[in-house]
């Protein structure tokens, strides 16, 4: 097979950008992706947690650093990297949030070289993706959103107590209501706001069914190629000429590219397509019996992520119980399943069963009933979000002053046990004195969550085989630089300043251990707990970044270094982590890329088939 453009992996940024190109009809595009089609939870945003650990996800493990030394089990000193594997990728399994990061982010990277990076300079392409729509309930920098693009922002209806009453507690310690996604956010000081959501009418708009969902039977110039492992790119006398990949048939073929190939696989997964064809640290891949084509030593290296501390507080009557939000999402998701909201559901895990239940039971099975059917409806209700539905956006005065380092959110609740245990890890009978109750299906709390946004510490990827089916080695060494932990323990204080007035929270469940160690007299939260807890319990935000750095791996148009015909456009190509959640950068990375491959090789792009809704803009 031969196209113009070959894209591996048709997640956030892989998926935009085939539409992009794509839109030239002369133009032949094939989009190879691992996986196959979303889950069947991917548009319901509170069913999120359940998509980790299936089979649309590639769940990676890499090396914690310093951080993870209260995990339990398998767990203990290593983090969970979640990635989608499916037609959209992570986009299909995120928290929603819409951030793009600080403006400085963007022109730190230009005064650092990289060219055509600036904030003035990629704010267009954040416009020409998004399709905003405004609400009543949150300040809004009009100047800054677009109106027409294909993938749909909006803020979750109706908004829930525990975001209101953050978003209340914040403006009284004098972070101002302001458009984390606008021009100036909120100045020095930062701001507070409710999430933009990447949601439509209470559903998830992820990358595939946003940018290419609408057009994959109109298009005959794309080229959609599922279950397909790419094995590496071909590179001849250093010019790229096509992939190599497996299909299910297990037989090794090949697709070639007339113009380029464009890797869209991730922090994770690019650099090890690179190592695997031979673009990388040469005495490494020599170990690995790769022989190298271009010794590029950078390659994987300067891996960052964002990392958080989940601080929960009792908050009766405000805190959302998980039996409610089992409720909404229907009577599955209340069922004895692994795969469903709860383990160990109050409802049996056959529905032939049904028949027999008690009274109690069956009026519970017709309330659940009723309100999913109320949300599917209507697209309102504890669904539409993951309950991550505010945060704060500020300064923690410890230096990088181009932007903000820390960020605090709000769950509006604590959800259980299972999710505790299997997406946290952490061996609750250690961290609660009393689970049981504290984590009931009726308990009501919150979850503040101090946040780092700029850390210092950087990881790597490194393949350790030249077997394309062995997972590459992440090491994400957090808090290897001390700077780190200092931030994070502003961080928190601040979340619990915060939480202290917010009215009607109270006792925070600090790690019962710690408590006990240090001595913790329910005020004072002492440097040393502090440390103890952030090196305990530290967990991701799941945003790995800068593994193929622009400046280091490619230039600023996106360009391997040494190789012809060859980029990298996703979140590894950051020069340094924004400042936010990372999905509204890859989407702009997306945009960018397709406006200079149409520029280069003079593709006509039209945007005028991607105006998909009307659009609500007030």
């Amino acid at each position: 097979m031969s196209h113009d453009f070959v894209i591996v992996g048709a997640g956030t940024a892989g998926a935009a950008l085939a539409s992009r190109l794509s839109e030239d009809s002369n133009c032949k595009v094939a989009l190879l992706e691992a996986g196959d089609e979303q889950h069947p939870f991917t548009p319901i945003m509170l069913a999120t947690p359940n998509i980790q650990g299936s089979p649309q996800d590639w769940a990676f493990v890499g090396s914690a650093g310093k951080a993870g030394k209260g995990f339990s089990g398998d767990f203990k000193g290593r983090m969970g990297c979640p990635r989608g594997k499916c037609l959209g990728g992570s986009s299909c399994i995120n928290y929603g949030a819409y951030v793009r990061g600080h403006p400085g982010d963007f022109d730190q990277w230009a005064k650092e070289g990289a060219h055509g990076w600036s904030y003035a300079s990629v704010l267009p392409l954040f416009k020409k993706s998004e399709c905003f729509h405004s609400s009543p309930e949150i300040v809004v920098d009009s100047k800054a959103h677009g109106v027409d693009g294909p993938l749909q922002v909006s803020v979750r209806q109706p908004v829930l107590t525990p975001a209101s009453l953050f978003c209340s507690a914040a403006q009284k310690l004098g972070f101002k209501n302001a458009d984390y996604n606008g021009t100036d956010r909120g100045g020095p000081k930062g701001c507070v706001s409710l999430h933009h959501t990447t949601t439509l009418n209470g559903f998830r708009s992820d990358s595939y069914s946003a940018f290419l969902k609408p057009f994959v039977d109109q298009r005959a110039n794309l080229k959609i190629m599922t279950k397909v492992m790419v094995r590496r790119v071909i590179v001849t006398d250093s010019k790229a000429t096509g992939v190599e990949y497996v299909g299910t048939d297990g037989n090794v073929q090949v697709v070639l590219a007339n113009k380029e190939v464009i890797l869209c696989s991730g922090a994770i997964q690019s650099p090890q397509l690179l190592q695997l064809s031979g673009i990388g640290p040469k005495a490494h891949l020599s170990s690995c019996g790769i022989q190298s084509v271009v010794d590029l030593p950078q390659v994987g290296q300067g891996l960052k992520d964002h990392l958080l501390v989940l601080m929960v507080y009792s908050a009766p009557g405000i805190g959302i119980p998980m039996l409610s939000l089992g409720l909404s999402l229907g009577p599955d998701a209340l069922r004895q399943n692994p795969t469903q909201v709860f383990d160990k559901g109050p409802l049996p895990a056959d529905p032939s069963e049904d028949a027999a239940l008690p009274n109690e039971l069956k009026q519970l099975k017709v309330q659940a009933e009723q309100m999913l059917e109320e949300y599917m409806k209507t697209g309102k209700g504890f669904p539409t979000s993951t309950l991550y539905d505010a945060s704060v956006f500020c300064s923690s005065g410890r230096g990088d002053f181009h932007t903000h380092d820390v960020q605090i959110a709000v769950f509006g609740s604590s959800f259980n046990r299972d999710a505790w245990e299997g997406l946290f890890h952490i061996d609750c009978s250690q961290y609660f004195t009393d689970p049981s109750t504290t984590l009931a299906a009726t308990a009501e709390n919150v979850v503040l969550v101090p946040g780092i946004l700029q850390p210092h510490s950087q990881g790597c990827v490194t393949i350790e085989s030249k077997d394309p089916m062995v997972p590459p080695k992440v090491d994400f060494d957090y808090y290897s630089d001390g700077h780190d932990v200092e931030v994070m323990k502003t961080a928190m204080r601040r979340s619990h300043e915060i939480a202290a007035n917010m009215d009607g929270v109270g006792k925070l469940y600090v790690p019962a251990h710690l408590a006990k160690k240090h001595a913790y007299d329910g005020e004072s939260l002492t440097d040393a707990l502090l440390e103890d807890w952030i090196y305990h319990y530290t967990q991701t935000y799941y945003h790995a970044a800068c593994t193929c750095r622009i400046g280091s791996v490619v230039d600023s148009q996106l360009k391997v270094m040494g190789v012809t015909n060859l980029r990298v456009a996703d979140a590894s190509v950051m020069p340094n982590i924004v400042s936010g959640n990372t999905q509204a950068a890859c989407y702009m990375i997306a945009e960018k890329a397709a406006a200079m491959i149409a520029d280069e090789h003079s593709l006509s792009m039209s945007a005028s088939d991607q105006k998909l809704c009307p659009c609500l803009v007030t």
